[in-house]
């Protein structure tokens, strides 16, 4: 019995390290990710301040390595789609994500690596308004009052950078509302249907997509002056090391996602994030040597509170309906156990 206990223990405790770990990467990944990008987007720093071909870069590189783990290597077993699933549900979430990272990449152009992770603080609350919008969520007063606690934090944290750019703090705004709105669109387009793609398999079906919607852009946007660059024989000043190691952490990090989801929770996932954007915004500081005003952390110590609040509610609702759904199935159980003692005393 002892020795049952004790293998119990050490396989839990294996779980945990497990898990953690997993996190850990994620955190590590995920960071490296942001930094990169903005190292080669700022224009103090490698100065490619070319979001959507950075972009449309990550994506070639990612259907690539998609398509031959899944069509070559068939690494991975793939959930076939319809034709009319894939235009109908694929295709609008890929819009919003093609938009969202143009957005969101553009931002690291104008404004610091911790300034815009304290704008990202805002992302519970668009999703849950969105989803009230779109009738997947209910309104509850408590909720929305921590969400206006969240969006009172980030106004002071704005209030208080010293380098607010406002373009940069639009585009970012705008990649946050766009962000929720794709991930409100996953649960009411795929999640509702039954349908779960992995980050491989998601990215097989949606990065093409998305390289097809940046192109439009790309045209009339970036593609003219890379062009007139070009032309000036001042060349593209692509690094293929930079831009290589650049993609292969973005797909990376797609898989760690995958890592933490699933071993984990996207629950556990979110809090991981809160702990990133922490690191991130020492990182900012200390190492690029970004401004961060005791105003900053003032408000995004209030917004830091009412994410960690608002995730402590989703933990306890969570837990809510395991225990409900554990009782259900005890007491379906229970009552087939009843049934099938009257059957027999019945035969007898």
């Amino acid at each position: 019995m002892m020795a049952k206990t004790t293998a119990h223990s050490g396989g839990v405790l294996k779980k945990i390290i497990l898990s953690y770990t997993y996190l850990a990467i994620w955190i590590v990944l995920s960071a490296t990710v942001i930094v990169y990008n903005k190292y080669i987007l700022d224009k103090k720093l490698y100065n490619w301040p070319f979001p959507i071909s950075l972009t449309m870069i990550h994506m070639a590189f990612c259907s690539s390595l998609a398509f031959l783990i899944v069509r070559i290597l068939k690494l991975v077993e793939l959930f076939t789609l319809s034709r009319k699933v894939y235009l109908t549900c694929v295709l609008p979430i890929g819009a919003l994500y093609s938009l969202s990272l143009w957005l969101s990449n553009s931002a690291y152009i104008y404004l610091s690596v911790s300034f815009i992770q304290m704008l990202k603080a805002l992302m519970p609350v668009a999703v849950y308004t969105i989803g009230i919008l779109l009738r997947k969520d209910s309104f509850k007063k408590s909720t929305m009052c921590n969400m206006l606690a969240i969006s009172v934090g980030v106004a002071i944290a704005a209030y208080g950078e010293s380098k607010c750019d406002a373009y940069g703090v639009t585009l970012q705004l705008l990649a946050v509302v766009v962000e929720a709105t794709r991930l409100v669109m996953i649960q009411i387009l795929l999640s509702s249907r039954g349908i779960k793609l992995n980050p491989i398999a998601t990215l097989y079906y949606v990065a093409p997509s998305c390289l097809i919607f940046l192109s439009i852009p790309w045209v009339f946007v970036e593609y003219p002056v890379l062009r007139e660059s070009y032309m000036r024989s001042v060349g593209l000043n692509l690094d293929f090391t930079i831009f290589g190691t650049n993609c292969l952490c973005a797909f990376a990090l797609n898989l760690a996602v995958f890592l933490v989801v699933g071993k984990t929770s996207a629950l556990t996932m979110n809090i991981g994030g809160v702990v990133k954007d922490w690191l991130l915004i020492a990182f900012s500081w200390s190492v690029i040597k970004d401004s961060v005003t005791p105003l900053n952390l003032i408000g995004y110590g209030l917004a830091f509170l009412g994410v960690a609040y608002y995730n402590h509610q989703k933990l306890q609702m969570l837990k809510a309906k395991e225990t409900a759904e554990k009782k259900s199935a005890q007491q379906n159980d229970e009552e087939e156990g009843v049934v099938l003692l009257t059957e027999k005393r019945t035969e007898g």
